[in-house]
């Protein structure tokens, strides 16, 4: 299993790179201004690192519970990065809104588009980062 310094460098880097990537994106395809989609993503990643961390630490001793040991196959890493997104569209579709001055339909709209991408990105972030740091 990882240990607590690998899942905060996993968590981290993680957030970084989605920022890098995300803001510039999600401004230039939903038209608002980089400020805000910049702010967005920001609260986005904090709310997201942690969320990543405690998910992670339960979604790994759910697989030593369950299999025996925490090694992903594709399937598992699709369940994986799809259920880790409906929990953080939850927490933060909300926010969207309110931040936005949108619905709630709008902000579903918009947090769905950040999660496809997101789901996307954790996929091919945790299928690199693996293969990088591989589990002991």
């Amino acid at each position: 299993m990882r240990t607590t310094k690998d899942r905060i460098r996993h968590a981290i880097a993680f957030e970084l790179i989605g920022l890098l990537i995300f803001a510039p994106l999600a401004s230039w395809v939903f038209g608002f201004d980089l400020q805000l989609m910049g702010v967005i993503a920001l609260v986005g990643s904090i709310i997201a690192t942690i969320w990543n961390y405690f998910y992670n630490l339960l979604f790994d001793h759910a697989m030593l519970k369950l299999r025996g040991d925490v090694h992903k196959t594709v399937l598992i890493r699709v369940f994986h990065a799809l259920l880790f997104e409906g929990g953080l569209l939850l927490l933060f579709m909300p926010m969207i809104a309110w931040y936005l001055g949108i619905t709630l339909w709008e902000a579903f709209i918009l947090d769905i588009a950040m999660a496809t991408f997101y789901v996307i990105y954790a996929f091919i972030y945790n299928w690199v980062y693996d293969k990088v740091y591989p589990i002991p």
